[in-house]
């Protein structure tokens, strides 16, 4: 057995995606895992997965943060009840409604700050560039510019580096992956829009159907609609 050294940490959301990342981290790293609040509309059922998660990997350092000035800023149909969450239209290239503004430049800098405490040297985030076309800072090219700005503004030895292992993955590959490696995909959530039964239609159950489709898995989460993305 492989003696882990090192400490990361991983910013769980709830999702598949953050679930098979805490998977690849936890081969070479004693896991902290992050979770933030901010005013999404499933807040309380993405804190559910994010807890099942981390007790699934034996996490003992947790850190939940609420930044409710996200949903305070607007801007995103997940933070704003005015905005409709739209349905999928997983060939569009526009940036959808559930975009939240910057909102992963404001959880690396939690992240960042308490990795300067922990001792943490990596950062490990679920982003997947398949995601990328909606959402800007999903993009490789993002996570490099923000790993520079993070050695220009840290002490000189902490060194840390944020971790993107599934961002040229599609939600296929994840799924599969995620099977080959006992990620606990039955305790992920993935819906923008409600906190029991999946809605089926956002872009996020759109995109994680899709994955499991294609794959020729069946989900194990409740849906209240299940339609055909492959």
């Amino acid at each position: 057995m492989k003696f882990k050294t090192e400490n990361a940490i991983v910013l769980v959301s709830g999702g598949m995606d953050s679930a098979l990342t805490a998977a690849l981290a936890n081969k070479n790293y004693t896991l902290s895992f992050l979770h933030v609040n901010y005013g999404q509309r499933t807040e309380k059922r993405e804190l559910i997965a994010f807890n099942d998660i981390a007790k699934y990997y034996n996490v003992k350092k947790k850190l939940v943060v609420n930044i409710n000035y996200l949903s305070h800023i607007g801007g995103s149909a997940l933070t704003d009840r005015k905005l409709k969450v739209e349905k999928a239209n997983l060939e569009s290239k526009k940036i959808p409604t559930s975009y939240v503004p910057f909102r992963n430049a404001n959880i690396l800098s939690i992240a960042v700050s308490w990795a300067e405490v922990i001792k943490a040297k990596r950062i490990f985030i679920g982003a997947v560039e398949e995601d990328s076309s909606g959402y800007p800072d999903c993009r490789k090219e993002f996570f490099d510019a923000y790993n520079k700005m993070i050695s220009k503004g840290t002490k000189p030895n902490s060194k840390i580096k944020i971790e993107t292992p599934i961002i040229n993955l599609l939600k296929k590959d994840i799924v599969l992956k995620s099977l080959k490696l006992k990620s606990p995909i039955h305790l992920t959530w993935s819906c923008y829009k409600e906190n029991k039964v999946a809605c089926g239609e956002c872009d996020s159950c759109g995109l994680r159907l899709r994955g499991f489709q294609k794959a020729g898995i069946n989900d194990v989460i409740p849906y209240k609609k299940i339609l055909n993305y492959n």
